[in-house]
Formats: C-alpha cells, structure tokens, sequence
C-alpha cells in the first residue's frame, strides 16, 4: 500500500453536510457496490436511501464530524463520526462485554468509511480514520462491519481494531462485526 501525496482532507461539521449528502451517498454507492447492486440490501437497511436517513438522523449529535477527501479537486473517500456514550453505541447487549475503558472513557461512534475503488489501497481510509481521530479526540472508537466486508475488515485490522463481538441494529436486522480500537497517545 502506497499513501497518495496530493490528497486533501477537508474537515466539516454538522451545518456544512447537508449540500454534501448527493455526493457522500454517491461515494458510498461506488465503494459498496456488493450493497447497492444486491436485491436483499435495501431490505436489510443498506441502501443510499438509509445512508441519507442515518446521516441526516446522526447530525444532531454534539460532535458530529465529516472528513472528505479530495484528490485533484474530486472528492475520492468520507468518513464520518461523533463522541457519544458507551451506552448509546453498544446497547445494553454488549455494554458489559465491552473493556471498562470503553464504557467509562470518551468514545467514538465511526459510522462510515468510504473511499471510491480507484483509490482504495492509497493510504486514503487512513488518512481520514487518522483526521477524525484528531478533531474528535476519543480514548476508543468503535464501529460496525458486515462481516462479508473483507477489505473494509482488512483496513480496520491494519488500524488496531479488534472484534468485540456480534451486533445487531435492530431485531431481525443484519449482523454486523462490532470492532473496538484503544487510542494511544500518539492518536492510533
């Protein structure tokens, strides 16, 4: 894996999405093409639809941070995050199977990570895991991956998470792999 130089990653809060919806759901689209091309997604709540009901939903939270990504001006990878409490993000399921650190210290909530195909592998996801991680400046980050998603699960694994356990959004919704990361001092 190589890291692109002439990449620039813009940092956005809450009032600066909403013009970016289009866009952010058209990125999303193009790296998760397993999803929108599969009949059985949308009913499982993964569709271009969701994604905008779940961002427009998770902008109230105080917090909330976008960071884009931008190679030549074209806007190639997103990510985006909020502080919220352990209880919130792991549900009283799991809120006990998780590390006291992560119940007790500031937690991330990593909702997406995309980046288009033609930039994947360019250090990119990275840059933007490393962007959030300082602007929201959490103690742990937790997010969720299908666990079909091997790329996604490969670039997280690079980035220290480590699975926490099995998670579901809602009863009789899609299983998805709970991954947990300790930051250490020097933001990873």
């Amino acid at each position: 894996m190589s890291t692109r130089t002439d990449v620039v990653i813009r940092t956005y809060g809450p009032g600066q999405v909403p013009p970016l919806l289009d866009l952010i759901a058209d990125i999303w689209a193009d790296a998760h093409p397993e999803l929108v091309d599969t009949p059985g997604a949308t009913t499982a709540g993964l569709s271009v639809p969701a994604l905008h009901r779940q961002i427009n939903g998770h902008l109230a939270h105080p917090g909330f941070t976008l960071v884009a990504a931008y190679a030549g001006g074209t806007a190639v990878g997103f990510a985006y995050a909020f502080p919220c409490s352990a209880t919130y993000w792991f549900g009283p399921d799991l809120l006990d199977q998780v590390p006291e650190g992560a119940r007790t210290e500031r937690l991330m909530g990593l909702c997406e990570l995309a980046v288009r195909p033609p930039w994947q592998s360019q250090g990119i996801g990275s840059m933007l895991h490393a962007a959030l991680l300082k602007t929201i400046n959490p103690r742990w980050s937790s997010l969720l991956a299908l666990p079909s998603n091997n790329r996604g699960k490969g670039l997280y694994a690079r980035l220290g998470y480590e699975y926490a356990g099995p998670y579901r959004n809602e009863p009789g919704g899609p299983e998805f792999d709970l991954l947990l990361l300790h930051v250490d001092d020097r933001g990873h």
